[in-house]
């Protein structure tokens, strides 16, 4: 009994220093991936998202939107302006300084908090919409956060997942200055690639395993294999070459 509390405790603590990692990294990173999310927004890639996100979500109605990992604010921007109340979070407190500020400046009105994906302080069927780009692959539990994604969603409510399989690639240091990851100190960088290995997703090929796991919850799911060519519009920014998909699940 005495070896099974204290390998959970040991799990525990092994959770704990990764999390914290992770949001010592994205806290680093703040600064300048505001900057990349500025350009995105001030350029051709916000109207494309935004007529994106408009074919896929319920029309004529002011939806309560759930922004998980929301870095810069990209998606609490554009959500807002197309009517609809937001809620960003991120564990990372310095992306949370960053998209209050983009916010701020584009006019628009979102709340943020600090919270973690995978443990979320909101009551079930709270939100019409989760919604959350390029966080999933960064996750210690991503079939927890799953799990809470649904569970705050309410009956009828829409979860929209956009990322990358990156668990097969090795993240490097790019010297071109139209790259969205230039510039990028190569501590910084095998520090990415640390902590993509230690996560359990990096082993999944995705978007498949998303798919069945989000069916396993009840929900019904549409898979868009790569939609890059529909909101990476902006020939001055050279984005990953991996395909971009999209997980559309309704509750």
């Amino acid at each position: 009994m005495k070896n099974n509390v204290q390998c959970r405790l040991s799990a525990y603590e092994q959770a704990q220093q990764l999390d914290a990692k992770i949001e010592a990294y994205w806290d680093e990173r703040s600064r300048d991936f505001s900057r990349l999310r500025q350009k995105e927004l001030s350029g051709p890639c916000a109207a494309a998202w935004q007529a994106y996100l408009q074919e896929k979500l319920p029309v004529g109605k002011t939806l309560r939107a759930l922004d998980i990992g929301t870095g810069a604010g990209f998606f609490a921007i554009l959500l807002s302006r197309m009517g609809h109340k937001v809620t960003g979070i991120d564990m990372s407190g310095d992306m949370l300084h960053q998209a209050k500020q983009n916010v701020l400046v584009a006019g628009c009105s979102a709340d943020f908090c600090k919270m973690n994906a995978q443990d979320l302080d909101f009551a079930d069927e709270t939100f019409d919409v989760v919604i959350s780009r390029n966080l999933t692959w960064t996750l210690p539990d991503a079939m927890q956060a799953y799990r809470e994604w649904h569970r705050v969603l309410k009956n009828g409510g829409m979860l929209l997942n956009f990322d990358s399989d990156y668990g097969l690639i090795t993240f490097s240091r790019k010297e071109d200055q139209a790259d969205v990851h230039a510039n990028i100190r190569q501590e910084l960088v095998t520090e990415c690639n640390d902590i993509k290995d230690e996560l359990r997703i990096s082993t999944h090929r995705r978007p498949q395993w998303d798919a069945r796991f989000l069916r396993d919850l009840g929900m019904q799911v549409t898979v868009e294999e790569d939609i890059s060519t529909q909101v990476r519009t902006d020939k001055d920014m050279h984005f990953d070459t991996l395909p971009l998909f999209a997980i559309i699940a309704s509750k």
